[in-house]
């Protein structure tokens, strides 16, 4: 492995560190496409700022670039706030017409610099190596990995100053303000850290991996986690191992880096999406089928409770009357049996002491509706536990 290998997955990986930051607090305000929106918005502010400078590489590019990213949140919160359209529909109304704008003074009076439009979506990070940073004649290392440090510097620190903040205006913005500080101003700033990443991140990776790299690490994390510190860690984590797993994925099939993370990260989001402990699409259909079995258990017993003529009773005689399968009411009787509620005597079923009590419990809570009764029947009723 070589230096430019190394330099190109350590500045994949600071690049995913540093949006996978802003990018979890984005997941959890449900404000994910607005990064999409400030990564295509902020093209005006580059064009504008690299009129005024005729430079590339002068931080007015980046200063200029976060207002337009600020600018664009501000424009959306506006006309969402009108009531006339919802959040998506205000996010697909301003960042076209800005993004618009960017590509029309690009075309009109850039042609003839190094300000490509596909090249600030799509991005190159095989070519970050070679865009190197000299300081008194002294090759320093990649101008990107030098940008994209510092800006992760920064994010880390106001990340650590303002995490208390950040917290409380993200889950409750009502507390927040009743403790002194503004969520507003939180809202602001970190639309402008995700303004400045985003800038950063554009010549090494370009617009698309950053919006991948900010959500989809996030997105992965909150199936696996509701603590915010440790959704922060997996979010950086998935997003650190995606970059480099991407990169090797895209020099065994010779093709785009940013492409290749990309799938990475979308082949992990995949994974926890369908096998994750509690929210992934398996657990819950899991849980589903525990629900349905429970309700015609309690179906079942309520029955039992309900009449006291033998052939009411028959276990062939049930299957009939309450209309199930023969697996499903095996399966049922086997799971009564199971947790003590009824008992089998020549075919006849009748409920145990513990299943009457049980079965008027469920018979209160279903006239009265009170959730304390609820939290007793959980005790007794384990269904799967034996």
């Amino acid at each position: 492995m070589n230096s430019a290998q190394i330099e190109i997955q350590l500045i994949a990986s600071l690049v995913a560190i540093a949006c996978a930051i802003p990018g979890t607090f984005l997941v959890l305000r449900k404000m994910a496409m607005i990064s999409d929106a400030i990564s295509h918005s902020i093209l005006p502010g580059i064009v504008i700022g690299f009129f005024i400078t005729q430079d590339l590489n002068s931080p007015l590019l980046i200063i200029l670039a976060a207002l337009t990213g600020v600018i664009t949140v501000v424009l959306v919160e506006y006309i969402q706030k009108t009531g006339l359209v919802k959040e998506d529909t205000a996010i697909g109304l301003v960042f076209p017409a800005l993004f618009s704008i960017g590509v029309i003074l690009i075309a009109k009076n850039a042609n003839d610099i190094h300000l490509d439009v596909d090249a600030v979506l799509v991005g190159e990070l095989a070519l970050a190596p070679f865009d190197r940073l000299i300081v008194n004649g002294v090759d320093i290392g990649p101008k990107s990995l030098w940008i994209i440090g510092t800006i992760l510097l920064i994010t880390i620190t106001l990340l650590i100053a303002f995490f208390k903040e950040l917290k409380v205006s993200t889950f409750d913005k009502g507390l927040a303000a009743s403790l002194g500080f503004s969520p507003v101003i939180i809202h602001y700033g970190l639309m402008t850290v995700s303004s400045v990443t985003t800038v950063g991140a554009f010549d090494a990776v370009g617009a698309i991996l950053v919006v991948a790299l900010m959500i989809a690490p996030a997105a992965t994390a909150y199936l696996l986690t509701t603590n915010l510190k440790k959704m922060l860690a997996l979010a950086v984590i998935f997003g650190v191992v995606s970059a480099i797993s991407g990169y090797w994925l895209a020099h065994y099939l010779d093709a785009s880096i940013a492409g290749s993370i990309t799938t990475m990260l979308g082949l992990l989001f995949l994974i926890v999406y369908l096998f994750a402990p509690s929210k992934g699409v398996i657990a819950v259909m899991y849980r589903e089928k525990q629900q349905r079995t429970e309700v015609s258990l309690l179906t079942f017993l309520l029955h039992l409770k309900n009449h006291n003529e033998i052939e009411e009773r028959h276990v062939n005689h049930l299957q009939e009357h309450i209309n199930w399968q023969r697996v499903r009411a095996k399966t049922v009787l086997e799971l009564a049996l199971k947790n003590n509620m009824i008992i089998v005597d020549n075919n006849i079923v009748s409920l145990t002491e513990k299943g009457d009590a049980f079965t008027s419990k469920a018979i209160d809570y279903i006239i009265t509706n009170e959730d304390a009764q609820i939290e007793d029947m959980k005790d007794d009723f384990f269904l799967f536990r034996g």
